[in-house]
């Protein structure tokens, strides 16, 4: 086969993809397979999206797939190996994150929008809210009201901790990201303490507001 640079991976047939070493844990799956002579190919699989289409072209056996994407997969035909809840119940699965120094300097700004995110969530929350946020799922993602009435449902019934309850940071589940960190050698020993990351002083303004 002639290979040349840009073509897509899927020229590439009985080409053996294998996860390098320089992926990273924000998402960005880096693979490589070995071509003959000494080369290599190079393709890059980002998000969860990136990750849905690639089980559907037959590239990936098994992926990672976050919400709604896995239950659109489930719909399809694929099956659900597992939930990560139910291997780490205590994970931090997204933040907001700013510099101390920009924070500082705008603490007003930081402060109202940690209030937004708690308004946010306590309205999600709500069950009297439920077709008016699974008709802004439809709408942000393209997916069907069926899909997002089932990922409510994935978050809440039973509670799984997955959204905050009013803009609160997990702790615990923060620690434990740092422990995967850890494992997979993206941090070196020492490991940090959650706390060293975390500044509730927006929090605390916001709801005493």
């Amino acid at each position: 086969m002639n290979t040349y640079n840009g073509m897509s991976a899927t020229e590439l047939s009985g080409a053996m993809w294998r996860k390098s070493s320089i992926s990273n844990s924000q998402g960005a799956c880096v693979e490589l397979a070995r071509l003959g002579s000494g080369e290599f190919a190079v393709r890059t699989i980002e998000g969860t999206s990136g990750r849905l289409g690639c089980l559907r072209r037959g590239d990936c056996d098994a992926v990672v797939l976050g919400q709604p994407q896995d239950l659109q997969a489930m719909q399809e035909g694929f099956r659900m190996l597992g939930i990560s809840n139910d291997a780490v119940p205590e994970l931090l699965y997204t933040v907001s994150a700013a510099r101390r120094s920009w924070a500082d300097a705008h603490k007003d700004a930081v402060t109202r929008y940690v209030r937004s995110l708690a308004s946010a969530f306590k309205f999600i929350r709500n069950p009297a809210n439920r077709e008016h946020v699974i008709k802004t799922i439809v709408e942000t993602t393209g997916f069907s009201a069926v899909i997002a009435g089932q990922t409510l449902d994935l978050y809440f019934q039973p509670e799984r901790g997955v959204l905050p309850q009013h803009g609160e940071i997990d702790l615990k589940g923060l620690q434990q990201v740092i422990a995967l960190l850890g494992e997979v050698g993206t941090l070196k020993p020492p490991l940090p303490a959650a706390e060293r990351f975390v500044d509730l002083q927006y929090l605390r303004a916001a709801t005493a507001a």
